[in-house]
């Protein structure tokens, strides 16, 4: 439940041209084009004119969903309740209790998890954003000894975020005033489209940052190196068919001119690149992006530069990543300040900061707390060493939040740090690593419906645990609520393989490899989820992310993750057969789309069986659109809809 307006950079724009020109016929319409700003205005209309309880509740959760796109958490709180308490569910409860959670109402967040956890049939499920809360409650009560924080005069309207220190005095951030180029309104958020900006931060004047560099794009978070004659910036775009990625850009200042941008060599397509931050000698460029590459959501990479090149980027550890999303990485020396929604936090993004010991390691991350975080997103913070300041301010710098006492969306702030009273000498402890493992199953709406809705998982009782590392083994059993627990070694990489009867096998990675100690946190606590899936027989599983293109039926690049992952599932369970079936959607004469879903079924088998699955195990069959998943009249199907029925799934044969 995040802030849209900082992240354009970070999410996918899957708006085609016709987004900005066709025309809006309803807000569910508006929702399915996320034209979030113009579909409010429609949905509340409909909302009062809405007869039944049904219809209202389904009105009432895009409501908040718009809201929550458009970053108006309150509104969008309100919305969801209304949802729910006309009956639309757990979708409804679970948007309240995590509005309610960046509003800080910390108490009835709980109360509202708890509920939710009720209501799926799994406390498991929400027991970290409780945790969350009750610690975001009391660091709320605490009094920050060390930092202070106030909000620049210049910020708009808007949104205003990730400053970037551009010369003495300077700061370069990311904006979408009017003054932005362009003449279309982004109907996302019904303001322009994203710039960069330079502020004199003194005198507050605000201009366009460079013209040349600037484009009826989304452009922004930009870094320069030390000497501001190399930028590193993202923009958004793509060609008019198709959709638009965001990719980092390079220029050079050549004494009068920033060069043409180009976007770096190693992005890959289908994948969304952002918030390049360049290390203090500028030959290491911190990112962060979305490829299934990573642990989960955004992650934190890093490509070294040798020569004019940049080299293949590195994931960074599990102490910083997470299954979340990990944004804005800035480099002071050798500590990495980031935000992220998954570590413990207050509520939306909150602002980190790890460092790197003198072996390549990173310590165990630290939450800055209030006031630089709060329940909002919190993001993008900088040092500003060449700023003016007071005898006793150790640092000045920036950061951007979306908390409510802004004049816009995204707003920047200045913070300064002081020296904080000394605190006691704790106790020097033995460092120590330890793992903490759940086995879960997943909760369908419909018990044992694998094609009703996803709802969250439990702890599955019974399951065994094998764990591997180097040439030793270990093994667990887990009791009711799925949970064993292990010291970890150093520098280790670990493999967990689950088992349990009418369940297929599962497994899941950890390793210790560059995770560094730290002195304040001797004794580090990790996690790992291991979820298995029930056996059904003879029902189809949809995979997910397979796409072809138009009249072809290749295994295209972004759709080799979801293959590769279910070659390696059938590797863990080698007694599954299973089917391989493709549909089409109704657009299309009968014969035509049988022939090309059963082309597309078989390239799908093709391509597992060149990854080493016996053919025999597999077999392919092309649907057409005679098994659609979204009943409606073809002229009258949405493009949701007919998304809907163009897919592709597996369903087991054989079991074990």
């Amino acid at each position: 439940m995040k802030s849209t307006y900082a992240f354009f950079c970070l999410i996918t724009f899957l708006l085609a041209a016709c987004t900005y020109t066709q025309k809006v016929k309803d807000g569910d319409f508006a929702v399915e084009r996320k034209q979030y700003a113009v579909a409010v205005d429609l949905l509340k209309k409909e909302h009062q004119k809405a007869k039944s309880r049904v219809e209202k509740g389904k009105i009432a959760f895009q409501l908040g969903e718009s809201y929550r796109m458009l970053n108006k958490p309150a509104s969008a709180s309100d919305w969801y309740k209304k949802a729910y308490d006309d009956g639309y569910g757990t979708d409804a409860l679970q948007g309240y209790a995590y509005t309610l959670k960046q509003l800080e109402q910390y108490d009835e967040a709980i109360k509202q998890f708890k509920e939710l956890g009720i209501e799926i049939g799994s406390p498991y499920e929400y027991r970290r954003e409780i945790s969350s809360c009750q610690m975001a409650k009391g660091w709320k009560e605490e009094k920050s000894k060390a930092y202070s924080a106030t909000i620049l005069p210049f910020n708009s309207p808007g949104a205003d975020y990730a400053p970037a220190i551009f010369q003495s005095g300077k700061i370069v951030f990311t904006s979408d005033r009017q003054a932005a180029t362009g003449d279309e309104t982004y109907k996302w958020t019904g303001n322009e489209f994203s710039d960069l900006f330079v502020a004199d931060v003194q005198s507050g004047d605000v201009q366009p940052f460079d013209n040349q560099l600037n484009t009826p794009n989304n452009e922004g978070t930009a870094t320069f190196n030390k000497t501001n004659n190399e930028l590193y910036f993202t923009r958004c775009y793509g060609d008019k068919k198709e959709d638009n990625f965001c990719k980092i850009m390079s220029s050079k200042w050549d004494g009068s001119n920033w060069s043409e941008p180009v976007a770096l060599p190693f992005q890959q397509n289908g994948v969304n690149y952002g918030h390049p931050a360049l290390s203090a000698d500028g030959n290491v460029l911190y990112f962060s992006c979305n490829s299934k590459d990573g642990w989960g959501g955004y992650d934190l990479w890093a490509s070294e530069r040798k020569g004019e090149l940049w080299n293949e980027p590195k994931l960074l550890p599990r102490t910083v990543n997470t299954i979340g999303n990990e944004k804005f990485p800035w480099l002071d020396g050798d500590t990495l300040y980031f935000s992220s929604d998954f570590h413990p936090g207050m509520g939306g993004l909150d602002i980190f900061k790890t460092y790197k010991s003198a072996g390549g390691a990173w310590a165990p991350v630290q939450n800055l707390k209030p006031p630089l975080n709060s329940g909002s997103d919190d993001f993008a913070y900088v040092i500003d060493y060449q700023a003016k300041k007071a005898q006793d301010v150790l640092q000045v710098g920036y950061f951007s939040s979306n908390r409510p006492d802004g004049p816009g969306n995204d707003d920047l702030y200045r913070f300064e740090r002081r020296v904080p009273p000394p605190e006691p000498a704790k106790p020097v402890a033995e460092y120590k690593l330890k793992l903490e493992g759940y086995v879960l199953e997943k909760i369908f709406a419909e018990a044992d419906n694998p094609d009703t809705k996803l709802l969250g998982r439990k702890p599955l009782n019974g399951a065994t645990v094998e764990v591997r590392f180097g040439k030793e083994k270990k093994t667990f059993t887990v009791a009711e609520d799925g949970f064993f627990s292990m010291d970890l070694a150093e520098n280790t990489d670990y493999q967990f393989i689950a088992t349990k009867n009418g369940y297929l096998t599962g497994e899941t990675f950890f390793s210790t490899k560059g995770i560094g100690k730290d002195p304040s946190n001797p004794v580090q606590t990790f996690e790992v989820e291991i979820v298995l899936d029930k056996i059904y027989l003879n029902k189809e599983i949809v995979l997910e992310d397979i796409y072809y293109d138009f009249d072809k039926w290749d295994i295209r690049a972004d759709a080799q993750p979801t293959l590769n992952a279910l070659a390696r599932n059938l590797e863990l369970n080698p007694k599954i057969r299973i089917q391989l079936s493709s549909h089409t959607d109704c657009r299309g004469n009968d014969a035509y789309n049988e022939e090309l879903s059963q082309r597309r079924a078989q390239s799908a088998v093709d391509y597992l069986v060149s990854r080493g699955i016996a053919v025999e195990r597999l077999s392919a069959k092309g649907y057409g659109e005679t098994v659609p998943k979204a009943n409606c009249a073809c002229a009258r199907c949405t493009e949701e809809e007919h998304q809907l029925n163009r897919r592709t799934a597996f369903t087991i044969l054989e079991g074990l």
